[in-house]
Parts: C-alpha cells; sequence; structure tokens
C-alpha cells in the first residue's frame, strides 16, 4: 500500500499535556520554531520500554543523522512522528500540532524502511496519484528527473528490480514539496551508484529549506548526509552535536604509512596502536596515542606517513561499546534519551 494522508476514524478530544517546549538552538526566533518536536515521550510494548521520556527538537533547514544500535528504538520514535502510533505519555509535535491530524502532516514527506507499491499501476501513474493528495506537488516530470526514473515512466513497478523501487519510494516522500522530510534507512538495496545519486538528490532538496530526518545503517551515509548527530546506545543519548565535533569526541586517530619491510607484529606493538590493517608495505593504524606512534615510526624507514581524525563508523563503535556507553555524556544540543527495544 502507498502511504496517503487519509483521514483517521474520529477519536475523543484529548487535552494534550502542558509541558514546556525542547529549547531551539540559540538565537532561534518565531520563524525557527521546531517542525517536529517530541517532549518527554514514553512508549512502550507491553512490558518494553521502547522509548523512554524522550525529547527531540528538529528545527527548519536541519539535516540530521539519527544513528543507534538494532532495536534502539528509532523506528519506534519515527512512528511517533509520522502518526502511526501514539505515545503512552509526553507530547509529539509536527508543524506545532498533532500528527495524527491529516492536516498536520500535509507538509510531511516520509519513507519507512519497507514500502508497497501497486504492482499492475506504472511508475507514472503511481506518482500521479500520490501527487494528487498535495495542494502543490512537483510535476512527473521533475520529481522523476530528480531521481533518475524518467526512463521507467512508463514500467509497472512490479517489474521494478528493488533499487529502483527504493528510488520511486523516496522521490514519492518528495512530490508533495514537504518541508520535513523522514526517512527510515532510505538506501537500502540500492548500489554504490545510485546511492551517490540519491545522497546529492536529498542535498539539492536540503538546499531549497527542507528540513530532512534520516537513519541509517550506513555510517558512510550520515556522514555524507548530516550536520547534525544523534548517537543512541544503551537506551540514552551519547552525543547529540554537529558531525564534526562528533568525531572529534574520539581520541582515535587514523595514520596511513608506507614501511618498506616491515613485520606486522613488530608495527602492532609500536607504542599508540590499537588496530590496524595491512596492504602490502601499506599500514592503516587507528592509534590512541598518534605522536607516540608517528615518533616510533620516525625511527625506521618508512614513505608517505599521513594522520587524519577518525571516522563516523569509529567514532559509533567507541561511543556505543564498553564502559562510555553504560555512562552516557550530556548533549549539547536539543536531545533524544530512547532505550532499547
Amino acid at each position: 500500500m502507498i502511504s496517503t494522508p487519509a483521514v483517521p476514524p474520529a477519536q475523543p478530544a484529548r487535552r494534550a499535556p502542558q509541558v514546556p517546549p525542547v529549547p531551539g538552538p540559540a538565537g532561534s526566533t518565531a520563524s525557527d520554531a521546531p517542525v517536529l518536536e517530541a517532549v518527554g515521550v514514553t512508549r512502550r510494548f507491553g512490558p518494553t520500554v521502547a522509548l523512554d521520556d524522550v525529547s527531540l527538537a528538529v528545527h527548519p533547514g536541519e539535516l540530521v543523522g539519527l544513528l543507534g544500535p538494532n532495536g534502539a528504538g528509532k523506528t519506534t520514535l519515527l512512528s511517533l512522528v509520522t502518526g502511526l502510533r501514539r505515545p503512552d505519555s509526553g507530547v509529539v509535535r509536527l508543524f506545532g500540532g498533532d500528527p495524527r491530524d491529516p492536516a498536520n502532516r500535509t507538509s510531511l514527506g516520509t519513507t519507512p524502511q519497507e514500502t508497497g507499491l501497486p504492482a499492475t499501476l506504472t511508475v507514472g501513474e503511481v506518482t500521479d496519484f500520490v501527487a494528487g493528495h498535495y495542494p502543490d506537488p512537483m510535476t512527473r516530470g521533475e520529481v522523476l528527473e530528480r531521481f533518475g526514473l524518467t526512463d521507467l515512466v512508463r514500467r509497472q513497478t512490479g517489474g521494478l528490480s528493488g533499487g529502483q523501487k527504493r528510488r520511486l519510494a523516496v522521490a514519492l516522500a518528495l512530490v508533495g514539496r514537504p518541508r520535513l522530510v523522514v526517512l527510515d534507512e532510505p538506501t537500502t538495496g540500492l548500489d554504490v551508484e545510485a546511492r551517490h545519486s540519491l545522497w546529492q538528490a536529498l542535498r539539492d532538496y536540503h538546499a531549497d529549506g527542507a528540513a530532512v530526518v534520516v537513519t541509517s545503517h550506513y555510517l558512510e551515509e550520515i556522514e555524507a548526509l548530516a550536520r547534525r548527530v544523534v548517537v543512541i546506545g544503551g537506551g540514552r543519548v551519547l552525543v547529540d552535536d554537529t558531525l564534526s565535533a562528533v568525531i572529534d569526541r574520539v581520541s582515535l586517530r587514523r595514520v596511513t604509512v608506507t614501511l618498506p619491510g616491515a613485520d606486522e607484529a613488530a608495527v602492532r606493538a609500536l607504542p599508540g596502536v590499537s588496530d590496524l590493517t595491512r596492504d602490502g608495505d601499506r599500514f592503516e593504524i587507528l592509534a590512541s596515542d598518534a605522536d607516540a606512534l608517528v615518533r616510533s615510526v620516525a625511527t625506521l624507514p618508512f614513505q608517505g606517513i599521513e594522520v587524519r581524525g577518525a571516522s563516523l563508523e569509529e567514532a559509533f563503535l567507541a561511543l556505543t561499546a564498553g564502559p562510555s556507553a553504560a555512562g552516557a555524556t550530556t548533549p549539547t544540543s536539543p536531545t533524544t534519551q530512547e532505550v532499547s527495544a
């Protein structure tokens, strides 16, 4: 089925709890009111607490990457944001209103992890159908061109490859010109070239002023797209900060050097080495103390040494493993707190 802003059955009126909003970034004005806000949200499934007192705010123009281990509750949080579920306690606001009200979802574009498409409808017909639910949609030609689907306009969706279906699903999320785009694992099943093309389409759309929230198991994807990263582990927020600040929180540095004829065991024994990979005489070394390592390497025959910061993947693994995950740090931006589910 295709998700559209269908009107749900009438619900008895309920008075929302009076809770303070999540503070915005310094210097925020009324025009920067959050497009998405969760305040003190808890959600349980039987005895399992999926979300525990979660608070998060996303403002216009932000591009946020949401990271966490499998089962951390990211998808549950997105289901509350998109109005598919309601919290047991706390408040979720979408453009200042209840996300279960279809009127508040007309400026929301979303792609869940799995998307069903009518197998007998063509790409063009599905695009027109979804576009018809919005007041000012993109034209069929515009949205298909953005995602490299123009040549498939007459093909039935049942005849698309997995990657083509995924590109179409993301295209349908943007066809209504949403002010907020929520994408859960948007590039699952795409090859490298298609993934990079989709990233560029999302960057272009974000550059027009939309807010974008992306969850992904591809840490490369978050590193390529996000400007703000929320890392969740052990049911708590470990970091909520800019991408560069998240990476800087990890003390590891990557040292790349050529050591002709070097013994791998001897290189592992050098001071500051945490791990390494080898390709012939070329070593990529993760160093907890890059200065000490470089001083030791300088006493050996070496060529072409390079030192750089850790990647997001290395930062994520360091932040979500071992003792550091047990004692979460205080986030420096609007925060999310979540327990594994």
